[in-house]
């Protein structure tokens, strides 16, 4: 995909990724990885790295947060993540299967941590077999950007807001990142 982005995904889309995953053979951890995609926007390598003490809080327990260390994020971009209460509510599911003891969040088939490059063939294997052409393990993060980006006034933060919790060094990394929407550009049109 060379010189092309990947595709951002519909609301429609994400639900059908996530029945997807619930049909594989580790639905749990699937789903863990395409909610880490689509509603915290980690990239496949900060999926892979991402550990258990990242995501427990003092006492234990599934945090309100995500702290990604800089050593599992691109060029040392280690950030905090707000945690979304899907994942919260997957990461308790997944913790209760396997437990908390183990290298990564995600594992292996073999109880390792998965690599980088297997989350990136999951996704693309998932992709395929919905006949989601364009779509790769960077769509979850590009939708969750301009999703951001569409909702953040609303909350009352700045585009900088979003910039930070992609992790890129530039606001100009993360306008690239942003679809435009058509329907938003009529109703614009139309107010003038």
């Amino acid at each position: 995909m060379a010189g092309r982005q990947a595709k951002i995904l519909t609301k429609t889309q994400e639900r059908v990724l996530l029945r997807k995953a619930a049909e594989g053979r580790y639905p749990e951890r699937d789903r863990v990885m395409v909610l880490l995609s689509v509603k915290a926007g980690l990239r496949a390598g900060e999926i892979a790295k991402l550990t258990w003490p990242m995501v427990l809080d003092p006492q234990g327990r599934i945090s309100a947060r995500i702290e990604l260390h800089d050593k599992a994020a691109k060029k040392g971009s280690g950030r905090t993540i707000p945690m979304h209460p899907d994942i919260r509510a997957a990461l308790v599911k997944l913790r209760r299967l396997e437990g908390d003891d183990g290298p990564a969040v995600i594992r292996s088939e073999r109880g390792h941590a998965m690599l980088p490059g297997s989350v990136v063939n999951w996704f693309a294997s998932a992709y395929r077999d919905l006949g989601f052409s364009g779509c790769s393990s960077h769509s979850g993060r590009r939708t969750f950007i301009t999703s951001a980006a569409k909702l953040i006034s609303k909350a009352g933060g700045s585009l900088r807001d979003v910039q930070q919790l992609a992790g890129h060094r530039s606001i100009d990394q993360t306008q690239a990142y942003i679809e435009g929407d058509t329907q938003a550009k009529r109703r614009l049109i139309a107010m003038l």
